[in-house]
């Protein structure tokens, strides 16, 4: 078991270290049976065959990025450590996506990429921030795609001591945006995973301008 971070809005860098320390995949991202199903299933249930620009923060050692590589043509992947950069920069090379996906360091509770997009991924990310910082990473990849755009969020449902808040109610926080329609909803014992259309000025329900399958 991982160790819990303190009490806060956001989960320090500190409890990252620690988990990856001297662990190459401290999730099982790449093995466990729940995460290889969860991969496939939010691929899945991308509402669009192909998008333009996507953005996957908290990407951890890329195992979902690439399942989502083949359907972007290009796709940002980033996470706070270095070590997790790292490995997943070595997977999208050897998978031979070194071409159309980019994988770098950025912490998003402090900083956002630059540019729009037309789907943000919020895979287990979601439960590190509470209060104002949830809101305000919802608020920051809501606002950071285009009209019509898709945000897809994935989390564990049940309590865990390491999160500062569970799964559902990260999706709530989502829901609760104005710029957010949900059009695809999934859960099951494990997790729920949601899909929003994100339109502009507060208006939803736009079809998508980009990555709309002809």
């Amino acid at each position: 078991m991982t160790p819990g971070p303190p009490a806060g809005t956001t989960t320090p860098r500190s409890y990252f270290d620690r988990v990856y320390a001297g662990v190459d995949d401290p999730w099982g991202f790449r093995t466990r049976w729940y995460e290889r199903r969860k991969q496939a299933v939010t691929v899945a249930a991308l509402p669009a065959e192909r998008y333009r620009r996507a953005f996957e923060p908290g990407c951890s050692v890329g195992a979902l990025t690439l399942a989502l590589a083949p359907r972007c043509d290009e796709l940002l992947a980033v996470d706070l450590h270095p070590r997790a950069v790292s490995a997943a920069r070595t997977a999208v090379r050897e998978a031979g996506h070194g071409d159309r996906v980019s994988v770098e360091v950025l912490d998003v509770g402090t900083g956002w990429p630059r540019g729009s997009f037309d789907l943000v991924v919020l895979s287990e990310i979601g439960y590190y921030f509470a209060g104002a910082d949830l809101a305000g990473l919802v608020d920051r990849a809501a606002r950071s795609l285009d009209p019509g755009g898709h945000l897809l969020a994935c989390h564990w449902l049940r309590p865990e001591p390491d999160h500062l808040v569970d799964g559902a109610s990260v999706h709530l926080a989502i829901s609760a945006h104005p710029h957010c329609r949900r059009v695809v909803h999934h859960e099951d014992a494990g997790f729920v995973l949601d899909v929003w259309s994100v339109a502009a000025s507060g208006v939803p329900g736009e079809e998508p301008r980009a990555g709309r399958a002809e």
